[in-house]
């Protein structure tokens, strides 16, 4: 028992000794860090003022955060080879191994996102204010991070679309350009003058001023359909943003049906025409005998509905 304890105490010992050893190495490893620390903060602010006005503010703090984490990698290497100095980066490399080749399996979609938020940051197809239409969300870009960007929904929904989806999807910027067009189909009946309601129409697009001038707005004869004759108006609105967008079509449609009523235009709408069949034929048969449609039995006297119902005095019969 006592040969035990003595050789216990000497690997304590030991162990004592080489802490002892490595204890100015680890102070030292510690004050590097420290001050790799402090230069990454500073370094991170100085990526973010220089390239403050030359990209967009979220490319801007993406690069400090990058060239923060590349400093502090850096000075955490540093740190581990002077505390440790039989450690060297390419021990750490072979130590990985197989695990490292794991772990990038496992964060494969993280990674691929992260890089397509760099790219969707670099290439800028949408800025944040952007009001884009991606499958069947369609919202203003509120945020651009390094995995995911963030929408919110015409309906104050968020909607989180991780990057690789986006980059490597089709999505549309209905803000990407100054001016949209904007369309409508008006339906005049077949009587009326097209010239007129198409003129009635460019009236009063004109006289609104928030449709754009130029390009100028128009009306085309879109098709001849059952309720009449389909016209359809375009024209352009700035700037393109949905509300903006929905208010002047309020205003053009207000308009565009004042001066149609004011001028006689009709705007009809489907009509329908239903028949009831009152079997007043006197080959119809007896409605009390038989279904209706079907032909009258042998001694059936056919006789109209409304002269069984005075017969009988009751209504319908089935």
């Amino acid at each position: 028992m006592s040969e035990e304890i003595a050789i216990a105490y000497q690997r304590m010992h030991a162990l004592g000794m080489s802490a002892m050893r490595l204890l100015p190495n680890i102070v030292v490893a510690l004050l590097v860090l420290m001050v790799f620390i402090l230069a990454a903060r500073k370094l991170r602010a100085l990526v973010q003022r220089i390239n403050t006005g030359r990209y967009h503010e979220n490319l801007v703090i993406v690069l400090g955060r990058l060239s923060q984490w590349v400093l502090l990698l850096l000075g955490a290497l540093l740190a581990v080879t002077i505390a440790f100095p039989s450690f060297t980066p390419g021990n750490l490399i072979s130590a990985l191994g197989i695990t490292g080749i794991a772990i990038g399996f496992a964060f494969k979609d993280i990674f691929e996102n992260f890089l397509a938020g760099i790219l969707i940051l670099l290439t800028e197809p949408f800025r944040i204010g952007d009001q884009i239409v991606f499958g069947a969300y369609e919202g203003t870009v509120e945020q651009i991070e390094t995995r995911a960007t963030k929408m919110r929904t015409y309906d104050g929904r968020l909607v989180v679309i991780p990057n690789a989806d986006l980059y490597k999807g089709t999505f549309i910027v209905n803000t990407a350009y100054a001016t949209r067009r904007l369309q409508y189909d008006v339906v005049v009946g077949n009587g009326d003058d097209i010239g007129k309601a198409k003129a009635l129409m460019l009236e009063a697009l004109h006289s609104l001023p928030d449709v754009v001038p130029e390009p100028a707005p128009d009306v085309l004869l879109l098709a001849y359909a059952d309720a009449g004759v389909v016209l359809r108006m375009r024209w352009w609105v700035k700037p393109p943003r949905r509300a903006d967008a929905l208010a002047l079509q309020d205003q053009v449609l207000e308009k565009v049906k004042a001066l149609l009523t004011e001028h006689g235009i009709d705007l009809p709408y489907p009509t329908q025409q239903i028949l009831f069949h009152d079997q007043t034929e006197a080959t119809d048969g007896d409605r009390r005998r038989q279904r209706e449609g079907w032909p009258a039995g042998p001694g059936d006297v056919p006789a109209p509905a409304r002269q069984c119902r005075e017969k009988t005095g009751t209504g319908d019969g089935g």
